[in-house]
């Protein structure tokens, strides 16, 4: 344990986590994809922009109840297994269910000013909204490196820290 009540853990590098981040919504892609074509299958929704806030909804939904299954499960997504991240409390403890839901709305911080500012600012362009949500993206990524353990300002405030995290493999039989 350090000084300040937290259990030492090697912390994964800026880079790794936004390659886990990426790899992340790679696979969400999918998660996305299925989610919407039951929600249009459900609703009989045949037009994209018929019932488009409730879609946008019953997504956000799917995608809050991925993280909090997986992150109070395991601590670990699928890309965070990948990538050997995982995300404890700041004790080192496994998430409960209602630290990994806090964790998971505020993560919504890495986007957040970013679209804001694409819709004060008017902004239609995909190429402009792109680049402002990549901008914003390394911009909270770079804010890390203000916090002692490198940690994301969601995970300060929730009390979680993502730590690098190996599989112990099973050690081989000694040869007879």
């Amino acid at each position: 344990m350090t000084a300040e009540g937290s259990a030492q853990f090697d912390i994964p590098g800026i880079w790794r986590r936004l390659a886990c981040f990426l790899y992340e919504g790679v696979l969400l892609f999918g998660v996305v994809m299925i989610a919407g074509y039951l929600y249009s299958a459900l609703t009989q929704q045949r037009n994209a922009l018929e019932g488009r806030h409730g879609l946008m909804a019953f997504l956000f939904l799917v995608l809050t109840m991925y993280f909090v299954w997986f992150w109070s499960h395991g601590g670990q997504t699928v890309a965070m297994r990948a990538w050997h991240v995982r995300v404890l409390r700041a004790d080192g403890q496994p998430l409960s269910q209602g630290r990994a839901l806090a964790r998971s709305l505020l993560s919504w911080i890495w986007f957040l000013p970013a679209t804001a500012t694409a819709w004060l600012a008017g902004l239609h362009s995909l190429g402009a909204i792109s680049a402002l949500l990549v901008a914003g993206v390394f911009t909270y990524a770079a804010l890390a490196r203000l916090h002692p353990r490198r940690q994301f300002l969601h995970d300060v405030v929730c009390g979680t820290q993502l730590v690098t995290w190996r599989p112990v493999r099973p050690r081989r039989p000694a040869a007879a």
